[in-house]
């Protein structure tokens, strides 16, 4: 399979909330939340320049951040378009190197709704590794309406790599089409990217790793006048927070860490315990669609999803020519249900329905806009920078390091032991998600554990039925991290800020008062 699927978050939380998928105003600043703000943020711009991790990084963390109005910011109901604001962000390219070349992050801010009792800012990931934190606070901006908004300036930032930022865009459309749904990829696929990304981006990959990424988002705090982080990070955005924590221990203020990342777990590990959550929830879909009528995979709940897989996997063989021309091979349609995996049984009929017309009319237009949707391909047929950046950062972070040999064979076995009807389709691209192996340069990034000296607790957020960031990555983290707290929520669907109300308020709790889970706290989804 030739889909991206490890570490991958939702689309920005508003489409969480829809498929069942978060600071201050500084000096300058004008609109909502902006009351009282300019002075403090740059106090405390001063005080971060004179604190700055390395004297040679004074003149980045002193930096006071020029809001002005944001080129493509939707006017939206209950928001004041002066809130929203856009400005640029200058750190440097290495940080060994601060006098060296410089990187201009983009970010964004919709400003606290009601100013009088602004606390600070809350900075926002959606998720990824690859997706614009400009464009979760843009385009999802009512997703936060409550405590949080009143309170907090919400922004977003895009990471390098991603958005606005130093996007890596390397195949061009028409090559990518035929990349993300080759149904036999062999070791040249990975390659064809690799070399691609080497010839347009060359060392600039070098710098595009999580680690550098935390380091910027510290950059951020102090130009944004925070002089401690408050941050809501949804799935990979939990790795951003955790490696936060662990470069910047007495900077951190309040985290919510949801849908989590074990970063103990190396590439086959994380691979294998994710591809086994998407097989759980593949079976759970199917048994759930078995009792409706009319349901594809007939009325055997036990029978149902070796069924919607035989489907699938046969397309390899018969893939299905869509209106607009195009083939909906047998990747695709993984790719396709795996997206309506990442929801919730919300969302299971609609996919249902889709797999059926498939099936039985011949017809793969549908489950192919699924898995245009999980490749984040327009409907103009372009793709946005999500697609390689999700590659580039993961590779940086350290999924160059794949086991061989023994270590190999064993990984294929339990990976066929824990996820057999995902797997089968294609092993080493289920395993090699995305596929470091031929990437130009061997990051010095290990898969470790993680364990926080900040004085104050971290919130991490699991879900039991989450299919791509396991319960148990959750239990892990909260294990690593040492001053944290579990908050669990019952039910299927990734993450759980957009499927539970019962979490929501907790996390607003949390956020704005400052109100700790009680240990053991338990939270139903929306749908019960």
């Amino acid at each position: 399979m030739t889909t991206r699927l490890s570490r991958r978050a939702l689309p920005a939380v508003a489409a969480a909330v829809l498929l069942a998928a978060c600071t201050g105003g500084g000096g300058g600043s004008t609109g909502a939340g902006a009351s009282g703000a300019s002075a403090g943020a740059g106090v405390a711009a001063a005080e971060a320049a004179q604190s700055a991790p390395d004297p040679a990084l004074r003149s980045y963390y002193g930096q006071k951040l020029a809001w002005t109005a944001c080129k493509d910011a939707p006017r939206t109901e209950g928001v004041d378009p002066a809130s929203v604001r856009c400005a640029t962000l200058k750190v440097p390219l290495d940080y060994a190197d601060p006098a060296g070349a410089t990187l201009d992050v983009a970010v964004a801010r919709v400003g606290a709704a009601k100013p009088a009792q602004r606390t600070g800012s809350l900075v926002i990931n959606p998720g990824g590794p690859g997706n614009s934190g400009v464009d979760a606070v843009l385009f999802g901006q009512r997703d936060y309406d409550g405590p949080l908004r009143d309170h907090y300036d919400i922004v977003g930032f895009d990471p390098r790599a991603t958005g606005r930022t130093t996007p890596v865009n390397c195949l061009d459309d028409r090559t990518r089409d035929s990349w993300i749904t080759t149904d036999t990829p062999g070791p040249e696929h990975g390659k064809l990217l690799a070399d691609a990304c080497r010839a347009k981006y060359g060392k600039l990959l070098e710098h595009l790793g999580t680690r550098d990424t935390a380091r910027d988002m510290d950059v951020l705090r102090a130009a944004l006048g925070d002089r401690k982080l408050t941050y809501l990070g949804l799935s990979y955005g939990t790795y951003l927070g955790s490696l936060y924590a662990e470069e910047f221990p007495d900077r951190v203020g309040r985290l919510v860490l949801d849908g989590a990342i074990d970063p103990a777990k190396p590439i086959a590990e994380t691979n294998i315990e994710q591809y086994a959550g998407f097989d759980r929830s593949l079976r759970a879909f199917a048994a759930h669609c078995a009792q409706q009528s009319p349901c594809p995979f007939g009325t055997d709940r036990d029978k149902a999803a070796g069924r919607a897989a035989d489907f699938l996997d046969g397309l390899k063989r018969k893939p299905l020519t869509t209106t607009d021309g195009r083939v909906l091979t047998s990747s695709a349609a993984w790719a396709g249900v795996m997206d309506g995996l990442y929801g919730d049984e919300g969302g299971w009929d609609g996919l249902a329905a889709a797999i059926d017309r498939a099936m039985n009319q011949g017809d793969g237009d549908y489950l192919l806009a699924y898995a245009d949707s999980y490749n984040k391909r327009g409907e103009d047929g372009r793709y946005g920078a999500a697609a390689d950046a999700y590659t580039a950062i993961y590779c940086a972070d350290g999924a160059t390091d794949v086991p061989t040999g023994d270590a190999l064979r064993d990984a294929y076995a339990r990976m066929a032991a824990r996820a057999p009807l995902i797997s089968r389709h294609e092993p080493a691209a289920t395993l090699f998600d995305p596929d470091c192996r031929s990437w130009p340069f061997r990051s010095p990034e290990k898969a470790h554990p993680i364990a926080s000296k900040a004085a104050t607790p971290i919130v991490v957020v699991g879900s039991t039925g989450d299919a791509a960031t396991s319960y148990a990555n959750a239990q892990q983290l909260v294990a690593q991290l040492g001053n944290a707290v579990l908050l669990t929520r019952e039910g299927e669907g990734h993450t759980g800020y957009g499927h539970s109300a019962c979490v929501r308020a907790a996390v607003g709790a949390y956020l704005v008062d400052g109100t700790v889970p009680a240990a053991g706290t338990r939270c139903a989804s929306d749908r019960g």
